[in-house]
């Protein structure tokens, strides 16, 4: 629904690109994206990042347990500061996990435009076990 394309995912450097659709515009006449899409793809890359961290940390484990980790991941807070309107032909979503426990993992975000202005940043805490 998005367009996300994951770019890269690997432990230190988690980025997806999107590019605007008509269907995703909030305002037609300015051609902006809509704040629950930007949200929505912070949350995603947010949640990306985890997945690669949680790889990580079980690198040791076969890929179905692993996979079995995922399972249990959800949203369980998200916060999201929209600095500037989103306009702009495509964009990229980074995250990196400040935290990742037992139970709860934590994430920071970041949304840029094709000219690397600062859209939106986001902050979110994420179960994982």
């Amino acid at each position: 629904m998005l367009g996300l394309k994951i770019a890269r995912a690997v432990p230190g450097d988690v980025r997806a690109t999107f590019a605007i659709r008509p269907e995703l515009v909030g305002h037609a006449t300015y051609g902006r994206q809509r704040g629950g899409v930007l949200s929505a793809v912070l949350d995603a890359v947010g949640g990306l990042a985890l997945m690669v961290g949680i790889g990580e940390q079980h690198a040791n484990e076969n890929t179905l347990q692993v996979m079995q980790r995922f399972v249990k991941m959800a949203t369980s807070d998200l916060r999201v500061d929209h600095l500037r309107q989103g306009l702009g032909q495509h964009f990229v979503a980074t995250a990196e996990p400040t935290r990742l426990g037992s139970r709860i993992g934590n994430t920071q975000m970041r949304l840029v435009n094709d000219e690397g202005v600062l859209i939106a940043t986001g902050a979110a805490a994420y179960m994982v076990g």
